[in-house]
């Protein structure tokens, strides 16, 4: 399964600023839909198009590794 790092990264974000950082902004920012990073925050497994992670990447300046993690959940 595809877990999102997307909270993890914001975290990173708002302590490298030394401030919060919230969904709601990341979505002004990126013109992503709040609901939409609300489901990769808090759904595993969540099915996210690759328009929306290129957008993350940007605004985090990151590598879509940075963002996804595959997480084996065989034999749980």
């Amino acid at each position: 399964m595809i877990r999102f790092r997307l909270t993890e990264l914001i975290a990173d974000k708002a302590f490298k600023e030394r401030r919060v950082v919230t969904l709601a902004e990341v979505a002004e920012a990126t013109g992503i839909h709040r609901a939409t990073l609300s489901k990769m925050a808090n759904q595993p497994g969540a099915n996210i198009g690759t328009e929306v992670i290129d957008k993350l990447c940007k605004y985090f300046a990151c590598q879509p590794g940075e963002l996804l993690m595959y997480v084996d959940t065989e034999g749980q």
